[in-house]
């Protein structure tokens, strides 16, 4: 649990929205549309079903959920994401509902969805008994809650870790990879739920350049990772950049000049009592 409060709060949610806003996200989350469109094959949906898409980014899972007859609200903290998936939106002719706003405090009545997804969004946020009790409150009795988070010892687990050891993350913030272990995911929703599916997949990320311009294409598009590079001196990135593309050789499947690593996730999928 975050001990952080107050103004420290304030300035570390700051710094996180500054930072998915940074580069260019909407690039980084082409790679996995594939995966999110299967994630929502999954989850049942019906016509006129209510959807709430939490930490939406550009609208990966909220747009197969509109085309799924659903009536679909994303909610996220970077304005600029927001934009893009109302221009995706807009452009598929959905009336889709994309509104600012905090996992930790979703502006939604209790029970006001039949459906609560989170892709690689939720699991960011600082405070994640916050995160996970509002998932729950705002999803009705009988409800399903849906996550699709990062595994520690997946390929993303091991390039955060790797990043870690240049840019050490903030004290006093459990591990957003917290959210990838199926006991900690227990923990928090307990008290909330009659049934709990846990299932490990495969995300996989393909991009169609070499491994040098694949760590290249993050330190533009990936906010996390350009501000990783942007705090430090350039013999230090170029340390990181190092370590980034040997573990990216290490996991490219690919046999030619592209890049394919397989990124594990675990797939949540709860009922709310």
């Amino acid at each position: 649990m975050t001990t952080l409060t107050g103004a420290d709060l304030d300035a570390l949610k700051a710094r996180q929205k500054a930072t998915w806003m940074a580069g260019d996200f909407g690039e980084v989350a082409k790679l996995t549309e594939t995966t999110a469109i299967e994630f929502m094959a999954r989850r049942g949906l019906k016509p006129r079903m209510r959807v709430l898409d939490v930490a939406c980014g550009t609208g990966n899972l909220a747009i197969p959920a509109a085309k799924g007859g659903a009536q679909v609200t994303g909610i996220d903290i970077a304005p600029n994401l927001l934009d893009q998936a109302r221009t995706r939106a807009s452009r598929d002719g959905l009336a889709i509902g994309f509104e600012i706003g905090d996992a930790e405090n979703l502006p939604f009545e209790e029970g006001s969805f039949d459906l609560v997804v989170s892709m690689f969004g939720a699991m960011f946020a600082p405070r994640p008994e916050l995160v996970a009790t509002e998932l729950v409150r705002v999803c009705r009795p009988g409800g399903q809650i849906a996550m699709a988070n990062w595994t520690p010892a997946g390929f993303i687990g091991q390039l955060f870790a790797v990043t870690g050891r240049h840019v050490p993350p903030p004290l006093n913030v459990p591990s957003a990879l917290l959210w990838g272990e199926p006991a900690t995911v227990r923990d928090r929703f307990h008290d909330h739920t009659t049934t709990l599916r846990m299932t490990c997949r495969v995300a996989h990320l393909k991009l169609p350049f070499a491994v040098a311009r694949t760590v290249e294409f993050y330190r533009s598009y990936y906010g996390p990772t350009q501000k990783a590079f942007a705090i430090l001196s350039e013999e230090k990135q170029t340390a990181l950049r190092r370590d980034m593309e040997s573990l990216y050789t290490q996991h490219n499947r690919a046999c030619d000049d592209t890049t394919h690593v397989e990124a594990e996730y675990l797939d949540i999928e709860m009922t709310c009592t």
